[in-house]
C-alpha cells in the first residue's frame, strides 16, 4: 500500500471519461469505435451532437443542408453571430470537435432525401434524425430500414416533443406510425411535378431552447443503449417517449407493426466492388450484373433519374440526365414554347437503345449520390452493389474537418 504522502498529483488526476466509467455498464470503448449519423444541425441537432461530444461517441457524420440565421442562435448552443450565413453542418462540426478534440467529426452540406447514398447508411451503428419534415423522415426510415441500421427520431415544437427508436427489421417503423393525415401532408409536397432543394425547405416550426434539451437528452439515451447493446439496457424499440412540457405530462406510445407497410424491406447484405463514383460508369455496373447474374441482367437504381424531357406542344424531345428530386420547375419548361414538359423517369438500366446516352455517364456525372447502392437483378436472383471507393470520399473530402 502506498504511504499517502507518495501520493503525487498525477495520481489524483482524472482523464476525461472518469466519471463516466463509475457507471457499472459503462464501456468507453464503444463509443468510441461508434458510428453515428446525425441528421439536422438545428436546435434538435445542436443538442444531440453536444450530448454525443461529449460522451466521446468517436465518429459523426453531421448531415445539413441549411445556412445558420439570427433566428437559430436563440436555439442552437453550438452557433454564434459571426456564424451566420455559414453552413450549419460545417460550424457544428467544427464545434463538436473543440467541445471534444478525441473525436472525428464529419460533414455534409447535402439533402438527406436526394444527396445520401444508402451505403453511408450502411456504414453506421445508429442514425439519429432532428428534422421537421415527413419527407424526409420517410426518407431516412426507408435507407435504415434496407440497410439494417436503427435509428432514434425526435420532434419538437414549442414546449412539447417526441422520441422514437426504430429497429429494424422487425419491428414497427416510422412509416408505420403515419396515419390519413400524415399522408395527406406528404402528397401536398409531392404534388408538383418537380421540386428542387431549394423548394423542399419546409416552413419554420416555433420551438424553444428546453425542449430541445429534454428530446435530444432523450434521443441520445436511447443511443447509449442501442450502442452498448446489453440486456439490462432495452431501448424503447418500436416506441415513443411523448412530453408535454405545459402540465410536465410524459408517457410511452407503442406503435403497431403493419405487415403491409412499404417501408420493410431490408437488404440481406451488400457487395463491396471495386471502383469508386467519379470513374465507374452507368455501363460498367450493368456489365457487372451481367457477369454475376447471366444475360437481361439490369440495375436498379435507388434514385431515379430523369432521362428525357418531352415537350407536348413542340413535339420535342431533349435527353438529359439528372436525379428527380434534384430538378426545379424552370428547368422543366420548354424553352421554345414555356409549356411544362413531361419528364421521362429511369427506375432501371437494362442497355435499352433510350438509355445509351445515360450508360457511359460515371455515376457521379449522373447526378446520383456518393456511395450509393445499386442492385443487380435477373428474375428472382438480385445483388446489391456499393463501390468501394466512395466511402473515403465521403469521410475524407474537403469537407472533412480533420
Amino acid at each position: 500500500m502506498l504511504d499517502p504522502l507518495e501520493i503525487t498529483v498525477a495520481d489524483l488526476e482524472e482523464d476525461r471519461y472518469s466519471r463516466l466509467r463509475l457507471i457499472p455498464w459503462w464501456d468507453q470503448s464503444k463509443l468510441k469505435n461508434a458510428k453515428v449519423m446525425v441528421v439536422g444541425a438545428g436546435a434538435l441537432g445542436n443538442e444531440v451532437i453536444k450530448n454525443l461530444a461529449l460522451v466521446g461517441v468517436g465518429n459523426i457524420l453531421i448531415i445539413d443542408m441549411d445556412i445558420i440565421e439570427n433566428s437559430n442562435l436563440s436555439r442552437s448552443v453550438l452557433f454564434r453571430a459571426e456564424d451566420c450565413g455559414r453552413l450549419k453542418a460545417e460550424v457544428a462540426a467544427e464545434r463538436a470537435m473543440e467541445i471534444n478534440p478525441d473525436i472525428n467529426v464529419t460533414w455534409m452540406n447535402a439533402d438527406i432525401v436526394n444527396d445520401v447514398g444508402l451505403g453511408v447508411f450502411a456504414c453506421m451503428d445508429v442514425v439519429i434524425g432532428g428534422l421537421d419534415n415527413r419527407e424526409a423522415r420517410l426518407a431516412i426510415n426507408q435507407s435504415c430500414w434496407k440497410v439494417n441500421v436503427p435509428w432514434v427520431d425526435g420532434a419538437i415544437e414549442v414546449l412539447h416533443g417526441v422520441a422514437r427508436v426504430f429497429v429494424p427489421p422487425d419491428g414497427a417503423c416510422y412509416e408505420c406510425t403515419m396515419g390519413e393525415v400524415d399522408y395527406r401532408i406528404l402528397n401536398a409536397r409531392r404534388s408538383c411535378t418537380l421540386l428542387s432543394k431549394e423548394e423542399m425547405i419546409s416552413g419554420k416550426v416555433p420551438t424553444t431552447p428546453t425542449i430541445a434539451s429534454i428530446i435530444a437528452g432523450v434521443q441520445v439515451q436511447e443511443v447509449l443503449k442501442l450502442l452498448h447493446q446489453r440486456d439490462n439496457l432495452p431501448p424503447i424499440s418500436g416506441r415513443g417517449f411523448v412530453f408535454n412540457g405545459l402540465n410536465f405530462d410524459c408517457y410511452l406510445i407503442e406503435y403497431q407493426r403493419k405487415d403491409e407497410c412499404p417501408s420493410h424491406t431490408t437488404y440481406q447484405e451488400l457487395t463491396a466492388i471495386d471502383g469508386d463514383s467519379c470513374s465507374t460508369t452507368l455501363r460498367d455496373l450493368l456489365n457487372r450484373a451481367v457477369k454475376d447474374l447471366g444475360p437481361g441482367s439490369q440495375i436498379d437504381l435507388e434514385h431515379q433519374l430523369i432521362a428525357a424531357l418531352e415537350c407536348p406542344e413542340c413535339e420535342t424531345k431533349e435527353n438529359i440526365c439528372k436525379p428527380l428530386g434534384r430538378m426545379s420547375r424552370t428547368e422543366i419548361l420548354c424553352p421554345a414554347c414555356g409549356q411544362e414538359r413531361m419528364p421521362e423517369l429511369v427506375y432501371s438500366l437494362d442497355g435499352s437503345p433510350g438509355e445509351e446516352h445515360i450508360l457511359d455517364m460515371t455515376v457521379r456525372d449522373a447526378g446520383l449520390p456518393l456511395y450509393d447502392v445499386f442492385t443487380a437483378r435477373n428474375g428472382w436472383s438480385m445483388t446489391h452493389y456499393v463501390l468501394k471507393g466512395g466511402l473515403p470520399l465521403v469521410f475524407q473530402n474537403s469537407e472533412t474537418c480533420r
